[in-house]
């Protein structure tokens, strides 16, 4: 019989909240302050990332010019962004969702998924995927989720 097994470690989930928590703080802030250097503070130079679009890009530097071009241009609204669910499967690895509410209520928002590793006590981004937040069109809104 083949037993699923829970990745998760008890034992890392006060530093997975933590460092979570920290990277939402980090990115509502530097987002209001259209500050993409600050955005992009914990992107490893190999970040694998995906746009609400379906665009992808990998490495820091392309990475960085896109955001420094968006912030420009004030593109993502004032946001408030929150912690939806944070896990350690792993020592040294986080995973995380976490959701950008756009101030305006007619204003985009989203999800992302993060992957966060520790390398020498400080911990870099390794991958994120962003999701279109419109629960309308969900089929999972009838579910709460």
């Amino acid at each position: 019989m083949n037993i699923r097994p829970t990745l998760a470690d008890p034992a890392g989930q006060q530093i997975a909240d933590r460092v979570a928590a920290d990277l939402a703080a980090e990115l509502e802030q530097a987002g209001l302050a259209s500050d993409a250097d600050g955005y992009d503070r914990r992107f490893a130079a190999d970040i694998l990332w995906g746009s609400p679009f379906g665009a992808t890009v990998t490495g820091y530097p392309t990475l960085n010019a896109i955001h420094h071009r968006l912030m420009t241009t004030k593109v993502a609204p004032a946001s408030h962004f929150e912690v939806v669910a944070a896990l350690s499967p792993a020592p040294g690895v986080v995973i995380t969702q976490i959701r950008r509410r756009s101030a305006d209520p007619a204003g985009f928002s989203e999800i992302a998924m993060y992957t966060l590793v520790e390398r020498d006590g400080d911990w870099w981004l390794a991958a994120a995927q962003n999701t279109p937040v419109e629960l309308a069109r969900s089929p999972l809104a009838a579910s709460g989720n």
